[in-house]
């Protein structure tokens, strides 16, 4: 059986001028002349992705597809209209996005996370609604570190994730820190695996070595700011998000390493670079 939107292996049946055929008596579909090797013969057997062409006929190509029905890649959209997007994903005829699976405006030559799935017309389309095509068994435990890509962000939820392209991932918004946008590819730690197997992630390190790298952030807004910070560990978190991009206590706790190592001075209102110190 021809199995569209899938890499399978099938069998010469027929040899034309223009290509081969591949599958059985009953069944076949053409590979061009240009992906067949000049040794080929009756009965051998290929490897081949299907799909359809520009006139929707089945087709077979030795090309490798960046996807397969049922996955999730990260595609680069190479042009956007009316009705929908085309993207890259590795074959002759680019992959089409209609414009009711978009879940948020593409721009051109940015990459997003999409599925492959078979629409009503059983033609070969791309959809940005992941959430069905991944799963809830992700090989990770607490502390793991490890990258997806960004395919949701709800700014009273969080930002949901397919860890691996595979897995359901969500930082809380609570530990959201800088802005986040679909399509982007981000490094995370795993913080928790939930009772249903989905993924509690957070950008930041454990606490004990994410504390040097705050403190090391701190210093280069410091420096920004010419030396003098013009607020404490006293300011709103809203402050402290906006121009640290991490939590009020994160921020705390990096101005305690710089207070201790003699690198700050704290002040009522402000924190000053100890410039008796390098």
């Amino acid at each position: 059986m021809i199995k569209l939107g899938e890499k399978q292996v099938l069998k010469i049946v027929r040899i034309k001028d223009f290509g081969v055929y591949l599958g059985d008596e009953d069944e076949a579909v053409l590979l061009p002349k240009k992906y067949v090797s000049k040794d080929a013969k009756t009965g051998d057997e290929m490897e081949v992705f299907i799909y359809r062409d520009s006139s929707d006929r089945l087709i077979a190509t030795t090309q490798e597809p960046k996807l397969t029905l049922g996955q999730v890649e990260s595609l680069r959209v190479k042009e956007v209209g009316k009705i929908g997007a085309f993207l890259d994903w590795g074959l002759e005829k680019d992959l089409f996005l209609p414009y009711k699976e978009q879940t948020v405006k593409l721009k051109v030559e940015k990459s997003y996370p999409v599925a492959l799935y078979i629409d009503k017309s059983k033609r070969l389309c791309g959809t940005m609604k992941i959430y069905d095509y991944l799963s809830s068994d992700a090989p990770y435990e607490k502390d793991d570190l490890t990258e997806g890509i960004i395919y949701q962000v709800n700014p009273e939820m969080g930002i949901f994730i397919a860890v691996d392209g595979k897995y359901h991932g969500m930082i809380p918004a609570q530990n959201v820190h800088g802005q986040y946008y679909v399509g982007d590819s981000i490094k995370v730690r795993v913080v928790k695996v939930r009772e249903d197997g989905k993924l509690e992630l957070s950008t930041r390190d454990k606490v004990e070595f994410q504390m040097d790298k705050d403190a090391e952030t701190v210093m280069e807004v410091l420096e920004s700011y010419d030396g003098i910070l013009p607020f404490t560990e006293k300011a709103s978190p809203e402050v402290i998000e906006r121009e640290m991009n991490m939590s009020k206590a994160a921020f705390k706790r990096a101005l305690g390493r710089l207070f201790k190592g003699k690198k700050i001075i704290i002040e009522d209102h402000k924190i000053r670079k100890n410039m008796d110190v390098e």
